[in-house]
């Protein structure tokens, strides 16, 4: 049977880009606002919920996107721009958040973690094209195992941040949540830019595929 090497350094690496784009802290007042109204139980089952819903649809990204990468003609290099450029929208909303005010009300946890929580708003298109390239950079098992228990374990924290959404926005207030969101407002765009410029500098090694 072979054995199955991790690769360490995959896994910090998409663990902390997928977390940094997901921002669960900067979600808190959006699933709070959400979540009004419903019961302590209901915005339980939202979140894992939503945290499900997220995981599936970026984890099926990640395993058939590449198939259809090819069958379009797509390289990964051009992957990586679309991606980066996805990004530098997602940083400019992050620079300047808009608190909770996402709409919402208490309709059914269902609906509301299905749409919006699950998607768009975790499984938005800046997390599945960054796993879909780090899929990509895995060159074994055991590097693509490394991306899956990075996507389950940024998850395990989305769960957790909306789990506990009511405790951190009373020990955080709205300040305190706008600055984190600014900061990783900040690091969303240094990813998009690093993205974008790996992706240049391999065009002008090896030219457009």
């Amino acid at each position: 049977m072979p054995q199955i090497h991790l690769d360490a350094t995959l896994f910090a690496t998409a663990f902390v880009t997928v977390l940094v784009i997901m921002d669960p802290l900067g979600n808190v007042p959006i699933f709070l606002s959400l979540t009004r109204g419903q019961t302590v139980v209901q915005q339980h089952r939202a979140a894992l919920l939503a945290s499900l819903v997220a995981g599936g649809v970026i984890l099926t990204f990640a395993v058939f996107g590449q198939q259809v990468l090819g069958l379009l003609g797509i390289s990964l290099e051009s992957l990586q721009v679309a991606g980066g450029l996805l990004l530098l929208v997602i940083a400019l909303e992050l620079l300047r958040p808009g608190g909770g005010d996402a709409g919402g009300g208490a309709e059914g946890s269902t609906n509301i973690a299905l749409v919006p929580l699950g998607t768009p708003l975790l499984a938005g298109p800046g997390a599945i094209a960054a796993t879909m390239l780090y899929t990509r950079r895995a060159d074994d098992l055991g590097g693509g195992l490394s991306v899956v228990l990075a996507l389950a374990a940024v998850l395990v924290v989305v769960y957790l941040s909306m789990r506990y959404a009511s405790g951190l926005g009373r020990l955080l207030r709205d300040n305190g949540i706008d600055l984190l969101s600014r900061v990783m407002g900040l690091l969303v765009a240094a990813i998009a830019v690093q993205l974008v410029a790996s992706a240049v500098e391999t065009w002008v090694r090896s030219g457009v595929r």
